[in-house]
């Protein structure tokens, strides 16, 4: 019997390889369909800054601490520690909420209400503590946004404001964040392994709703099939 390559590699991590492929195409798709600031109106850019604040300043913490508690694997909990351990030293929803206000984007009962569904569902999703599963939301949360920030920032421009310390602190920082959860990811799976018909994108599904909640809601947006 012929002997495998030694240049293949384990199964945790080209299981962990072959995830972060899709995930970076997910994240591809969905930067697909966020429209260009300049087709916007005023109150449709307001709109979309303000229904992420309410998504990310309250939830962001919340979702990587339960992604924390469901890991088994040691390495993968100091990832995703040290990433927490960034979020509240560096008191990101604090950042977050001067860049609304700075685009006067406050977030209204109608922006609560608008993600209020999509929200409950990936807040009970994460709670159901899937090791795999809420790093792979993860993974594809922080390459979203790292993307999403010129876009982002580009709207609260248009919106007046000059405050972008938050979206130029995440635009850097989550190019790190995202190769970390996959280093993580391969952690988690090595002690971890999910059966072979988990659906290990639930997640991102329920998120990817979420976000498109955040960027279509409201103002006539279509949505790009």
């Amino acid at each position: 019997m012929t002997s495998a390559p030694s240049a293949v590699l384990p199964a945790p991590e080209a299981h962990a390889a072959s995830l972060q492929e899709q995930i970076q195409r997910a994240v591809d798709e969905l930067m697909a369909e966020v429209p260009n600031a300049d087709q916007l109106s005023a109150n449709q850019r307001r709109g979309i800054i303000a229904r992420y604040d309410t998504v990310l300043e309250a939830n962001f913490i919340y979702w990587m601490t339960a992604t924390y508690l469901s890991v088994m694997s040691k390495e993968a909990r100091t990832i995703i520690l040290d990433n927490l351990h960034e979020e509240v030293g560096d008191c990101h929803p604090e950042m977050l909420r001067r860049f609304t206000l700075a685009a006067d984007a406050m977030p209204t009962d109608t922006d609560i209400l608008a993600v209020a569904r999509d929200l409950t569902n990936v807040r009970l999703f994460m709670g159901r503590m899937s090791g795999v599963k809420n790093i792979v939301t993860m993974a594809f949360f922080e390459g979203f946004i790292q993307k999403f920030m010129t876009p982002f920032a580009e709207m609260a421009d248009r919106q007046g404001s000059k405050e972008q310390e938050y979206t130029i602190v995440h635009g850097l920082c989550d190019i790190t964040h995202t190769q970390e959860l996959f280093r993580a990811l391969a952690a988690e799976i090595a002690i971890n392994p999910p059966h072979s018909t988990t659906d290990l994108f639930e997640g991102v599904d329920l998120l990817g709703t979420l976000i498109r909640t955040i960027v279509h809601c409201g103002g006539g947006l279509d949505r790009v099939a």
